[in-house]
This record gives structure tokens, C-alpha cells and sequence, in this order.
């Protein structure tokens, strides 16, 4: 599945990741402890895919994995970094309109992914890091960079896969974080 515009091209350092890597830090993380599905591995080759060009070694990894698995966003909200997010410029504005176009329960896909940022430009006037560290706050509890928006990518995929620890769907998420801030 091709990237979209907004997100930023792999490093320039290689891919040294494969799901079969992914699938070891699942399982031990106790995210994953049964024998992957098929589904499983076709997730975690999406995921190494994905973060591989990111993590420069397995503790990164598993860092940009543990927003899929660990999502509290009432706790999210405790932290400093978090309430300097949302009290940028237009930040609440961008997760209200966030929520709002998540409502329809498609599937989070990078095309959903364009959609979404292409309307919150048009819809609240922002770019560049005024409309992505929300959206990356919000779906991933973190501000961060492009890598952030392909953890993003990952969720509802998983969301639908027998996980150990559940993971939460971008629907979710945005639900939990809009009744987290209010």
C-alpha cells in the first residue's frame, strides 16, 4: 500500500526488520503469546515495514510498538508534554474536527490518513506540526514525528487481530481522548 504525501520518506538508513522480528518483541512485551495467525504476520510485516526505518535497534522498536498496545488517554493528558500540545494554536480545534471525521467508522488507512489531514487543513487553516502533533497526541499519545503518523497507520489493523493486550482503534482512541479532555 503506497505512503501518502504527508508522510515523510524512510530514512536514509536501511530496513534491517522483519515481521518475524516484530513478532519476537510481541511476544516479549506479552503483547502476542499464542502462535501468530496469518493475520498476525501479515500485520507485523506491515509494521516492519512501516517503523523498521526508524528504530536504530530493538529497544526503539519496541517504543514506537508500545502506542499500539498502551493507550490510557485520561493518563496521556497528566503529562506536560501533552497539556503544551493542546495549548498550541488550533490543537483543540484539530481534535474536535478529528473526532468529528472519525465518527464515520471506516478503516484508518493511509488514503483515510490523507483525507483526514486534507480536510483538517481546509477545515481549521493549520499545517506542518499545528495539525499533525495533535492528531499524534490524540490516536498515539505521544508529539512526535512522521514516525508517529505510521504508528498510526498501524491501528486499526490491529484493533481486529486476538491480540493479549487489546488494542484500541483510532475511533476508540479519539472517543477516549475527546472524553479525557473535556
Amino acid at each position: 500500500m503506497p505512503l501518502n504525501n504527508h508522510l515523510a520518506e524512510h530514512p536514509p538508513h536501511p530496513n534491517p526488520y522483519t515481521a518475524t522480528h516484530i513478532i519476537t518483541l510481541l511476544h516479549e512485551n506479552r503483547w502476542l503469546t499464542t502462535a501468530p495467525t496469518p493475520e498476525h504476520l501479515a500485520w507485523a510485516e506491515r509494521a516492519a515495514q512501516l517503523l523498521g526505518h526508524y528504530a536504530e535497534n530493538r529497544t526503539a522498536l519496541t517504543n514506537l510498538l508500545r502506542p499500539v498496545f498502551h493507550y490510557d488517554a485520561a493518563r496521556i493528558l497528566e503529562s506536560p508534554d501533552a497539556q503544551a500540545a493542546i495549548s498550541r494554536y488550533a490543537a483543540r480545534d484539530v481534535i474536535r474536527h478529528l473526532a468529528l471525521f472519525l465518527l464515520e467508522p471506516a478503516p484508518f488507512t493511509s488514503e483515510r490518513f490523507k483525507e483526514v489531514a486534507t480536510y483538517l487543513k481546509e477545515t481549521c487553516g493549520v499545517r506542518s506540526r499545528d495539525l499533525f502533533n495533535p492528531i499524534r497526541l490524540a490516536l498515539t499519545g505521544r508529539v512526535g514525528e512522521g514516525e508517529l503518523d505510521r504508528v498510526i497507520l498501524l491501528l486499526d489493523e490491529a484493533a481486529t487481530l486476538p491480540f493479549l493486550t487489546p488494542v484500541k482503534s483510532v475511533r476508540t482512541r479519539i472517543l477516549e481522548f475527546c472524553s479525557a479532555l473535556d
